[in-house]
């Protein structure tokens, strides 16, 4: 079934639009000439701010011109993640999506509905002269899963108006009110190497099949990170005197690892005792994830000899770092039941000619738990003799868990539904913290629809909550044209 046979119709139709053309972050480019050109064909303004974000404008309607001013939040980009067996070129090939019952999914890849489906809304809302609204600007930022730049590069006093529907979260019925903040933090080592021994055969450590999954909304579910179980395998390996030669894993900052390698040498004569050690680590880790991880996969084949491999203390020191560092949920928020206050994601591995990179992504609803965290991961790193460098601090959104309107939503939604939304804070980084600290004046408040394993191949998007999603923002336009302040 095709997304133009699904409703509503403009908004499934301008989601085809986003899944056709490449928008990985830094690479919206050719989506945001398409939204332009788009633009002028339906007589919308449309302009770039300095740092490349998309502003449109659509005046009120007839009457409605004093009503309450709008912005209609969204970004542009997506995470870009595929499975080991798909050859999908993130820059040039379109996303595929496929229609199974309930769900739209991508064919191998990440769908994008974070945050296509709030774009696509956005621009159907412009693009009905049908809709009774106040005025609306809409804000698509750019490079948002990628470090959030098109937030905090906005300047002030480029948009006027008071209310802020960010639409960019992924459970239905809910409201958010607050969001984490967070922080890169990326340690360097000094690679230190030296000569292959002989007598020695080279292997190739491979984690795969792992689920991986946004690192904010899904760290708290028991899902296992790749860099993690190789830092297993890989302590295992020290045990016997086995050299590591190269590490790598994951691909992103904001996504759980699911895939990790190394290439390792072991001792002529001494690799079935070893290999056999290893394959039983392999069989417990894989026991220990069977509920949660079904597709877990570790295979040791032989590989390449390389020219050169880690020194011992230099392998100890790497290994003992990572199998040190916080991952995971730190601490469960005092104030929303539920709710991760903080947490970190050991993100990537990424090894160069010179240097290994470790790359982390702490965050927290509250700045100073965030900072606390970093200071713990700085400190593994160091103590293992690493450059750590912090960069990309984001604020959170601080939680209110009363506004007017919170209470302006929720009384839609009850019109629309005919019971209350659940009031709730994400960990995750939401654009609003830092629009908030640009536009303090600005009330926001932040919906959307049901979007499942968001940041890995798994994510889908439910039509039924679509079409809920949709009904109650029409109807959050048409209710708040009628208002002319909160």
């Amino acid at each position: 079934m095709p997304l133009s046979a699904l409703t509503p119709t403009p908004l499934w139709q301008h989601f085809q639009t986003l899944c056709d053309i490449p928008r990985s972050s830094k690479h919206e480019a050719a989506l945001i000439a398409a939204i332009v050109s788009w633009c002028g064909e339906n007589n919308l303004d449309a302009c770039q701010d300095a740092v490349g974000n998309l502003i449109l404008r659509k005046p009120a309607s007839i009457g409605k011109e004093n009503s309450v001013p709008l912005v209609l939040q969204s970004h542009l980009d997506m995470v870009s993640q595929k499975n080991n067996d798909s050859f999908h070129n993130f820059l040039t090939d379109s996303i595929i999506p496929q229609v199974q019952g309930d769900w739209v999914k991508a064919t191998g890849t990440t769908l994008g509905a974070d945050n296509g489906i709030g774009v696509a809304a956005i621009l159907a809302v412009l693009g009905d002269p049908s809709l009774v609204h106040g005025p609306i600007e809409a804000l698509l930022t750019v490079d948002e899963e990628a470090g959030m730049t098109g937030a905090a590069g906005l300047a002030a006093g480029v948009l006027e108006g008071k209310v802020l529907l960010n639409l960019d979260t992924e459970e239905e019925g809910e409201l958010y009110v607050g969001c984490a903040g967070g922080v890169d933090v990326n340690a360097c080592f000094p690679l230190q190497l030296e000569a292959p021994p002989d007598d020695f055969l080279s292997y190739e450590i491979k984690v795969s099949g792992l689920q991986g999954g946004h690192s904010g909304i899904e760290i708290h579910k028991p899902l296992a990170n790749g860099n993690q179980l190789l830092a297993r395998l890989l302590e295992s390996c020290l045990q016997q005197d086995i050299k590591i030669s190269k590490i790598s894993g994951g691909t992103l900052r904001n996504a759980i690892c699911r895939d990790a390698s190394a290439s390792i040498l072991i001792t002529k004569g001494a690799e079935t005792t070893a290999l056999e050690k290893l394959n039983a680590l392999s069989a417990a880790m894989a026991s220990e994830y069977s509920g949660y991880e079904p597709h877990l996969k570790i295979s040791i084949q032989e590989g390449g000899t390389p020219a050169q491999v880690w020194s011992q203390d230099f392998s100890q020191r790497v290994v003992s770092a990572l199998l040190a560092c916080p991952h995971g949920v730190r601490r469960m928020s005092d104030q929303f039941e539920g709710v991760v206050e903080t947490s970190n994601n050991l993100a990537t591995l990424v090894q160069s000619d010179n240097e290994l990179w470790v790359g982390c992504l702490p965050r927290s609803l509250m700045d100073s738990a965030r900072d606390a965290q970093v200071a713990a991961i700085r400190a593994v790193f160091e103590l293992a003799d690493a450059r750590v460098e912090v960069m990309n601090a984001y604020p959170g959104w601080p939680p209110i868990k009363e506004s007017p309107i919170m209470t302006f939503m929720q009384d839609v939604h009850k019109q629309c539904f005919g019971e209350s939304a659940k009031i709730q804070v994400i960990h995750a980084g939401l654009e609003c913290g830092i629009l908030g600290a640009t536009y303090p004046h600005w009330q926001m408040i932040s919906f959307g629809p049901m979007i499942k394993g968001a940041h890995s191949p798994q994510e889908r998007v439910s039509i039924a909550s679509v079409q809920h999603f949709w009904k109650y923002l029409l109807a959050s336009l048409a209710t708040l044209a009628e208002v002319e302040t909160l």
